[in-house]
């Protein structure tokens, strides 16, 4: 049996992605290490969200590469995921929901029931196993969607904004969620526009403008003490969010 290596980390170099004459994203170099949380920030505009789907793979660079350490396997489960700001759920119960992603990751039947109420558990949704997804609040089928993610284990996990549409209670409960995956060992990367949620959930922060990385730096002290004028002015309110 081939031994398997660990996805990370993710190596970008000089990654550019343009729609039409626009550089979304102007030639990013950085690699992604397990254990730190990395929280994605910068105003409108600077390519946050499309650099999250560039390192998961929904989009290609149209320069530049993206390599992870260790290809995922053919035919097996996805050692990453993404969450988005509005789940994509399916007309079916919340354990509908988990067991049909465990089934596409080849999980063997007689483990998908089991493993997707372990999930929802985890996620405080047990009780709603036989609920439809589509009548759950924002909140309850935000946390499904990471019952999803939690079931199927990844390695990588990148949140894109997943708490933007949601109240101060649920936010917190996502969280705690975000939280426990990170410490039962998922790597996180998340994009927000919310710099208490960077200050709480953020080992690390990225900080991009126009399309380019300008700084990257710890959580406490970038928050504190960004290094780069474009930052200082985000964090004071003069770049548009």
């Amino acid at each position: 049996m081939r031994a398997r290596f660990s996805l990370l980390p993710l190596r970008l170099s000089d990654v550019v992605f343009t729609v039409g004459p626009r550089r979304i994203i102007d030639g990013i170099s950085l690699q992604l290490d397990a254990g730190l949380r990395t929280v994605i920030i910068g105003p409108n505009g600077a390519g946050k969200s499309v650099l999250l789907r560039l390192c998961h793979g929904l989009l290609r660079p149209t320069g530049g590469s993206i390599d992870w350490n260790a290809p995922e396997i053919a035919g097996g489960a996805r050692r990453q995921a993404m969450v988005f700001q509005r789940p994509v759920l399916l007309r079916r119960s919340a354990l509908g929901n988990v067991t049909y992603a465990l089934k596409l990751a080849n999980v063997p039947m007689g483990e998908r029931e089991e493993r997707a109420l372990e999930a929802l558990r985890k996620v405080g949704l047990e009780a709603y196993a036989n609920h439809s997804a589509r009548v759950l609040s924002g909140g309850e089928q935000q946390r499904l969607a990471l019952a999803r993610v939690w079931a199927l284990r990844p390695e990588v996990l990148f949140l894109d904004e997943p708490t933007a549409s949601l109240d101060p209670g649920a936010t917190q409960e996502i969280e705690k969620v975000i939280e426990a995956l990170h410490a039962a060992g998922t790597k996180i990367v998340l994009v927000t526009h919310n710099l208490g949620q960077a200050s709480r959930l953020g080992d690390e922060i990225l900080f991009l403008h126009q399309g380019r990385l300008v700084e990257r730096a710890p959580a406490d002290r970038f928050l504190k003490q960004p290094a780069s004028l474009e930052a200082a002015k985000f964090l004071e309110g003069e770049l548009p969010w």
